[in-house]
């Protein structure tokens, strides 16, 4: 069975309650029954945590997700401005996104804190995004494959036996085309994915890894998308600032649409 597209929109810190709602009639108007688009591609959101109940409102009964775009891995505590799983599943939310390159590098999250986040959410029947990905110097220094290993294998060691069981994705995204108008071309993002589904293939078995969808995370856009998803190992996106713009999606996920 061949895999669903995902097209899941990082607002990041961006859009008030007012600003989430004009764009969800927006995206709806464009793209029509929101039902019948998730029939065959999966669409989410990772929001703020101000916008939850307006985004959840938006997109009811449609079967589009609304994930967090970040969460605790302790289920409560002293942990000042953080949310915990159990919160995002009370919020009534898909998941979360996890272990974005901003998180590591403004807040200094290890592989360790991401695997116990994917832990505690798998735990949940939430869906984690493991987000992944090399830095410029890195990538320069020929050292993508190694890091990405890494960060996965270093994860994965804090997912218990029956965590990794449940359903979970991989964003890969090349941190030095993150906001930066830069893209990995198709060839080089289909060489990392095909590299991290070999990886999942050794951790979980090949028909297990040929289930996971991986999403490609580097300014990926209305333009580009389509070339993007055609390759055979690239199954979506983690969209950042073409997701803020309800055409732009809009358009984005008519194209899986059509690929699908």
């Amino acid at each position: 069975m061949p895999r669903r597209k995902l097209l899941c929109g990082n607002w990041k810190m961006h859009k008030t309650r007012s600003e989430a709602s004009e764009f969800f009639h927006s995206f709806t108007k464009r793209l029509g029954n929101l039902s019948d688009v998730t029939r065959t591609v999966d669409v989410g959101f990772g929001v703020s945590a101000t916008l939850f109940d307006t985004c959840l409102t938006g997109v009811h009964g449609s079967g589009v997700k609304i994930l967090a775009q970040n969460c605790h891995f302790e289920a409560q505590g002293a942990f000042t401005g953080e949310i915990s799983v159990p919160q995002v599943l009370d919020a009534k939310l898909s998941g979360s996104i996890i272990g974005h390159s901003e998180r590591r590098q403004y807040y200094n999250e290890t592989d360790e804190f991401v695997g116990k986040k994917w832990n505690a959410l798998a735990k949940a029947s939430l869906l984690p995004i493991v987000c992944v990905g090399e830095t410029r110097q890195e990538r320069e220094s020929g050292k993508t494959f190694d890091v990405v290993k890494t960060q996965i294998e270093q994860s994965l060691k804090q997912v218990s036996a029956d965590a990794r069981d449940k359903d979970f994705v991989i964003a890969y995204e090349p941190v030095w085309a993150i906001g930066t108008g830069l893209t990995a071309t198709p060839d080089q993002a289909e060489e990392v994915h095909k590299f991290i589904r070999d990886l999942l293939s050794g951790a979980f078995g090949p028909e297990r890894a040929q289930a996971i969808q991986i999403l490609y995370g580097g300014s990926m856009n209305a333009a580009n998308c389509k070339e993007l998803l055609s390759k055979p190992n690239i199954d979506g996106g983690l969209v950042g600032g073409a997701s803020l713009k309800a055409e732009d999606f809009a358009l984005m996920v008519q194209t899986a649409k059509d690929l699908s």
